[in-house]
């Protein structure tokens, strides 16, 4: 797990800490002129403050690792959205793609969803299957379901936009969490990996 966590957490941070230069992200805001800000506390009266000042009409989290209560979600006029790398209500959690390579015939996809104070449980605004090639790291998988997921995502946000979108209620299945050392055991016997060698020039890459 530490690989994978380095990865996909603490590299792309303490690279986006330690350069002089702005990542991809805030270059794109800048090129824009988009404002910017690191948020330590979604939930916290600064982001709260935030977005009121912005006249933040839609919430968009993406690779994000924090639950907004609905107190946060109250504020913007459209709520808010979430990209999931999984075919909800499957595969909740933060390793979606180490579950889904798990099963007896992987099925991975992706999920746009709305956000509600609850892990991975809002209703479906859109989703789409994705065939990965046999052998895709977890690491890799999240990355390019990611990436799969923004032509869907930019579907879902002109909806709402417009007012067009249509939501489907799932009853969400159960959470799936971090491995333990039985489910890694597992996978290395079926040939799933958390991390390959090409995700660490990738979590290079990352850094916001």
């Amino acid at each position: 797990m530490l690989g994978y966590l380095a990865v996909n957490m603490a590299l792309p941070q303490l690279l986006s800490r330690l350069s002089p230069r702005p990542g991809p992200l805030l270059r794109l805001c800048r090129d824009h002129q988009i404002p910017a800000m690191v948020v330590e506390d979604v939930n916290g009266p600064a982001f709260h403050r935030s977005l009121r000042e912005a006249g933040a009409e839609l919430v968009v989290t993406f690779h994000f690792d924090q639950i907004l209560t609905a107190a946060t979600l109250a504020i913007p006029a459209r709520g808010g959205i979430n990209i999931h790398p999984s075919m909800l209500p499957r595969h909740r959690g933060p390793i979606p793609g180490f579950w889904a390579a798990m099963e007896a015939e992987p099925a991975h996809g992706v999920t746009i969803h709305r956000l509600v104070p609850r892990i991975d449980a809002g209703a479906i605004l859109a989703q789409q299957a994705v065939d990965l090639p046999p052998g895709t790291s977890a690491s890799t998988a999240a990355r390019l379901l990611h990436q799969a997921a923004l032509p869907l995502a930019a579907r879902v946000i002109e909806g709402l936009s417009q007012g067009e979108a249509e939501e489907r209620q799932v009853e969400p299945l159960p959470y799936c969490p971090f491995p333990d050392r039985a489910a890694l055991r597992e996978g290395r016997r079926r040939g799933v990996r958390l991390v390959a060698a090409g995700d660490i020039p990738a979590a290079l890459r990352a850094r916001p």
